[in-house]
């Protein structure tokens, strides 16, 4: 079951962290994973491939309309088709709202929301043609909201409303599109947080613990698997029980 053998995956934010998981995952799975990311790094493909995977790299920033539609088209040409996004790449630059500046939203915003749009535009042309999976990365902030947290969890809302109206959109050419909304997940973003911060969010978390980059992984791969073929528009929430 969820296998993925033949598929052809682009991973953003894919160098790290939960990004970086999901390359792994999907990998193992049998897809064929393209790790994408503004930084030039090849310790996930590394690692792919040590695992007996295969794939390559990208590097483009995807709040930039043309690098990303002009990368994502170049793989969709080279490879044939582009079977799977996951749109992950994303920032939290956390502030009250009286100290968000205007630059704070825009970049949140652009790489948050603009660049999952950016990325699924391209995309979604060669996936017309052959079907396909879009997974948004979403948060439990987006649902739930958070002090301090203004720009990112706005964008990442938006991130859901464009997740169910793509899901409309493109449903009727075989394109299923869902978000994935992690909670406290254990990540180099998460770690720089203050110990009474992670004491306090622990606290709001049913289960009580830290979730695991690979069980978020884990939810995208089902979603991208073809058992996940009648789900679209839905909002997955591996969170511990932090919202429900």
């Amino acid at each position: 079951m969820f296998r993925l053998d033949g598929k052809i995956a682009i991973v953003t934010g894919g160098s790290r962290g939960i990004g970086r998981a999901i390359c792994l995952t999907l990998s193992g799975a049998g897809a064929y994973v393209v790790a994408a990311d503004i930084a030039e790094s090849t310790e996930t493909l590394d690692l792919v491939t040590q695992a007996g995977g295969k794939g390559e790299t990208a590097r483009f920033d995807v709040s930039d309309e043309q690098a990303a539609g002009d990368t994502i088209r170049e793989i969709a040409r080279r490879l044939g088709r582009v079977d799977i996004l996951v749109n992950n790449a994303g920032i939290a630059l956390d502030q009250l709202l009286i100290r968000v500046s205007a630059e704070d939203l825009q970049r949140t915003f652009a790489i948050n929301l603009f660049g999952a749009v950016y990325c699924a535009k391209a995309a979604i042309r060669t996936m017309m043609r052959n079907g396909g999976r879009i997974v948004n990365m979403a948060s439990v902030v987006a649902e739930a909201g958070n002090p301090g947290q203004t720009a990112y969890s706005s964008s990442k809302a938006a991130l859901i409303g464009l997740t169910k109206t793509l899901a409309r959109e493109y449903a009727s050419r075989n394109v299923t599109v869902n978000a994935v909304a992690p909670g406290f997940i254990d990540t180099d973003m998460t770690a720089k947080l203050p110990e009474q911060i992670k004491e306090m969010i622990l606290q709001q978390t049913p289960l009580g613990r830290i979730g695991k980059p690979e069980e978020v992984a884990a939810a995208v791969l089902f979603l991208c698997s073809d058992e996940a073929g009648f789900i679209t528009g839905q909002v997955i929430r591996v969170n511990g029980g932090m919202y429900a």
